[in-house]
């Protein structure tokens, strides 16, 4: 299960122009893999994401870790994972080119390994070269920041 684990953290993405008060919006696809254990009372856990330009680009991103990690899962989970490869992974385009967001999982042992692929809009943010940020910027710490 560790290399399982290791494989799926080491993998780690639509564009549907619409038009909206006159300015073209991309859409860019987020997709992300969750695993969790069932048995326990654990939270699941990211595993890895992925910011897609193209809904085939997403498509390939949980196609691909989906073949790489099969050779490790059992037997059950191996089928799910070439039954979504073969004929689901129809589906989730169908649904990308909707617009909806989309689940793929498979079961290994007491594990569900779940991807996620949903549209979203990322708002551009303004160029700030040259200019001082305003006070309040930093008055947020990272919890993880070293420093004062």
């Amino acid at each position: 299960m560790p290399e399982l684990l290791r494989q799926l953290s080491g993998l780690g993405g639509c564009t549907h122009p619409i038009r909206l008060d006159g300015h073209r919006i991309e859409y860019d696809v987020w997709c992300e893999c969750w695993t969790e254990e069932l048995a326990g009372g654990e939270p699941p856990e990211l595993r890895a994401s992925f910011d897609a330009y193209t809904a085939p680009q997403a498509d390939r991103w949980v196609a691909v870790a989906l073949r790489t990690i099969s050779p490790a899962l059992d037997t059950d989970a191996s089928d799910e994972a070439w039954a979504w490869l073969y004929e689901g992974r129809v589906e989730t385009r169908r649904a990308l080119a909707r617009m909806e967001p989309c689940t793929v999982s498979v079961t290994h042992a007491s594990r569900r390994i779940t991807w996620t692929i949903r549209p979203v809009l990322f708002v551009p943010l303004a160029h700030r070269q040259g200019v001082e940020l305003p006070s309040c910027a930093h008055d947020f710490k990272h919890p993880g920041a070293a420093g004062p």
